[in-house]
């Protein structure tokens, strides 16, 4: 469907991006899905062309661009495959956190090397005992002098290996009722004292993402890196969200629009008793089913899209996406594989990749049943 939010320049943005894509990510993916790792070099590729953080002011190598040109970005990549998912976690989710909250000197000393690829940035919310109970973190950051002593562990930390700035949500005061007035968030640096990566985690699908746990023993951060005010971490972290899952949204819908395309060329192409496996009623029900609630799914988020480049406040409606198409693509997933027999089984067919990386996205950026207790919120049920 059109997507009305899009000019001329957008679609020669896509254009160029694609065929960047088509020459430095489609001919290696299955070889970084094999050795468990996204290049650095790829980054400064993406960094050299534009691709990062477009939307950065001028004044510190960006392009002033507006949300559309990363709605692009997330969808050429998820086209791609659901690994590079990374990138758009750096572009769309952690970076607007320093150039929303960062000082002037911070943006100057962080954002063009973000913009470049030379810096790869993380986001640590989640431990070992604390998932989507944000306020229930443990991390501590004691301020001594001019530095914060850190002392916890983070874990299931997406860009965690390459990460070269890591924004950690952090207690600086432990006493304080209720307890997330006591959040804040630093900006961890990667040669910080004291800090360093676990192993690399063993993920039964994104598998060239790196995602590691995060270990800060005594970690010294200099005070000049904490983001925005103490104390207020909690609240930027929420204002960010709605941005975060819209963006898990579109990822899902891309993805289960490639698993319906590739599943359609496969049924046209299979054969049984005499005829394509797509000429049975049942494969044409099953796939007419799916592609009717993705065209649901796609109408809901150019809606969403829009609203949220308009500046509205869409917390309900984002939380009603990201459950409802994220369970919508493990649905499309299973029809898919079972749709491709015994060879949707089989490594070398996009769809079991497709299959094993749809999982997650119902689980991070919050829960599905998270997403549900916030509509209900919403709609004053508690």
């Amino acid at each position: 469907m059109k997507q009305f939010y899009l000019t001329r320049e957008h679609e020669i943005f896509r254009t160029s991006l694609r065929k960047f894509l088509q020459k430095e990510a489609v001919p290696y993916y299955e070889e970084w899905e094999a050795n468990r790792i996204v290049p650095r070099e790829f980054w400064l590729k993406l960094g050299n062309e534009g691709f990062l953080c477009p939307y950065i002011d001028e004044e510190y190598g960006g392009l002033n661009t507006d949300f559309g040109y990363s709605v692009i970005i997330i969808e050429e990549l998820e086209k791609v495959g659901s690994s590079l998912v990374g990138v758009s976690l750096h572009n769309d989710i952690v970076v607007p956190y320093i150039d929303a909250y960062g000082k002037d000197q911070q943006k100057k000393e962080w954002l063009p090397k973000c913009i470049s690829g030379e810096y790869i940035t993380a986001i640590a919310m989640t431990e070992p005992g604390a998932g989507s109970d944000l306020a229930n973190i443990k991390t501590t950051a004691i301020k001594q002098g001019d530095h914060y002593i850190v002392n916890g562990e983070k874990t299931f930390i997406t860009n965690g290996i390459h990460s070269d700035l890591v924004i950690i949500a952090v207690k600086t005061d432990t006493s304080i009722q209720p307890a997330y007035k006591g959040i804040s968030l630093l900006v961890v640096e990667k040669d910080t004292i004291g800090f360093s990566r676990g192993k690399k985690l063993n993920k039964v699908g994104l598998h060239s993402q790196d995602t590691a746990e995060l270990i800060f023993q005594d970690a010294k951060v200099p005070v000049k890196n904490l983001l925005g005010e103490e104390g207020k971490g909690f609240y930027y972290l929420m204002d960010k969200l709605q941005q975060e899952r819209l963006v898990v949204a579109l990822e899902a819908l891309v993805s289960s629009e490639e698993m319906v395309k590739v599943t359609t060329e496969y049924v046209k192409n299979r054969k049984a008793f005499g005829k394509s496996i797509g000429q049975f009623q049942n494969t044409q029900f099953k796939l007419v089913e799916l592609a009717t609630q993705i065209e649901i799914g796609r109408t809901f988020i150019e809606r969403l899209i829009m609203e949220h480049m308009e500046g509205k406040d869409i917390v309900k409606q984002v939380s009603m996406a990201k459950w409802w198409i994220t369970d919508l693509g493990k649905k499309v997933a299973s029809e898919c594989l079972q749709l491709h027999g015994g060879y949707g089984y089989m490594e070398e067919y996009e769809i079991a990749r497709r299959f094993r990386d749809i999982q997650v996205m119902s689980i991070y950026a919050g829960t599905n049943e998270i997403m549900k207790t916030i509509i209900a919120k919403n709609m004053g049920l508690n």
